[in-house]
Formats: structure tokens, sequence, C-alpha cells
């Protein structure tokens, strides 16, 4: 199903509709989220907050096509990737969507460059093409020149700038961080958030941000509370709207 405008395109990157998940434990059953409604512009940069337990995190994996709602419709870019099967989800995660996670992820005994090009190995690019795209990816989170370094031999900072790399080289139309600076310091959580927020005003990729600090959260255009699996609170935080941005 496409969720189309008047004139027969798409209308949002993202549309949450009436979206459930709900688990069993033994007899209990758990609702994690709770008919949400939700609607993201290309170019914006949202911020996700809520407490634990809230759903937040529920909702971070059905963006990401890595869980598949109870009930309701999820569309990317105008398919309803809630009815997509296991295969054609694992193809969307690779050519549109993003990952950066708390812990980084990265394989210990991969330099950089090797940790960055691993999701166009998996696209069965040439070699060189993936080592030129994996290059480039680095040099625009700042660490050209770094490219053979091994994770144990770069700061915390620049392990997760690696990441970034790796989520940037398939050239997504989503970027997804899940408490990105959860595990670093004050200054290398500034140094990853200005690179976010570039690639967001320059680029004009989209960013969802899971966050549970409102410094890290401030450097959003938006902000979503979720409560009880739903939308609490949701507001634009700058006066310029980020969808505005695509194309830049």
């Amino acid at each position: 199903m496409l969720m189309t405008s008047g004139n027969g395109q798409p209308v949002s990157l993202i549309q949450c509709q009436d979206l459930w998940k709900v688990y069993r434990l033994g007899d209990v059953e758990v609702q994690a989220l709770r008919g949400l409604n939700l609607t993201i512009e290309q170019g914006e940069f949202v911020a996700i907050m809520g407490s634990s337990g809230s759903g937040k995190s529920t909702l971070m994996n059905m963006l990401g096509c890595l869980d598949q709602p109870s009930k309701g419709h999820y569309w990317l870019n105008g398919v309803d990737v809630a009815a997509l099967r296991a295969d054609e989800l694992a193809e969307i995660r690779n050519r549109q969507i993003g990952f950066v996670f708390q812990s980084f992820n990265l394989i210990p005994r991969t330099s950089a460059l090797e940790n960055a090009q691993l999701p166009l190995f998996y696209r069965g690019l040439p070699l060189r093409e993936q080592r030129t795209l994996a290059a480039a990816a680095l040099e625009r989170v700042g660490l050209k020149g770094r490219e053979q370094h091994y994770p144990t031999q770069l700061s915390g900072g620049q392990q997760q700038r690696v990441a970034i790399a790796r989520a940037l080289v398939t050239t997504p139309s989503l970027l997804l961080a899940d408490e990105p600076t959860g595990n670093l310091d004050t200054e290398s959580s500034r140094e990853i958030m200005t690179i976010l927020d570039r690639l967001n005003k320059e680029e004009g990729i989209t960013i969802i941000l899971v966050t549970h600090e409102p410094d890290i959260a401030a450097y959003a255009a938006r902000e979503i509370v979720i409560k009880d699996g739903q939308v609490l609170t949701d507001r634009h935080t700058k006066p310029e709207h980020p969808s505005s941005l695509v194309g830049r």
C-alpha cells in the first residue's frame, strides 16, 4: 500500500497510524505501543524522549524495521513496511536506514575503514568501491587519516564517529540514533551532536534521536515525549521548520 497525496506523490518520510505492539509474558499482556500516531517529514531532526517503559525503544525498533507492529500501519517513504517479509525488511534496513547505537558495536580487530565499509559488503559492491565510499564517510565525520586505526586505538568519541560513518556509507534517507552519547563524556558528546546537527542542516539527512538527556535533545528541532505507548507531547523547539532543509 502506498500513501500518496492528491498528485500521486508520497506525503511524508514516516507515517505511523494506530500503531500497536503487544507482548505476552506468560499470562501477562504488555502493551508497549497503544494506537500511536506519528508523522515525520524528510529533513527533520527529531528527539524522542520518555521514561523507562514508555515505549520509546519499541517505537525505535519499529521505525528501524527491526520489529513489526501487532496492528496498525507504518509507512516509510510511502511503503507500508508493516506488511513486508523479513527479507524485504532487511533490504530496507540496508538501503534506507542508518543506525547509531550507544555501544558503538564496532568489530574490535577490524580497522575503522573496514568497520565503515561493512554495510556495503552485503550489497556485493566491488571492494575498491567499498573502500572509496567508506573513506569518504570517515572524512565526513572528521576521521581522515585514521582509516587504519583499530577501535582500541581510538577514543570513545572517535569510535562513535566510525559508527556514524558506517551508518552514512549507504546514503540512507533516515538516521536512527539510540542514546548515541550515552557512553561519552561531555566534550565527546558535544562533538558527536555537532556532527549530527551538521549532517541534518547541511545535508538534509533525517535524524531521529532517542535520548533521556534534555541538553542532547536540545540539538533537535522537534521534541516528542512518549508515555504509556502513546505520544504525550510533540512540539517544535526551533523556529525554522526542518523540512525546509531538504535539498541542501
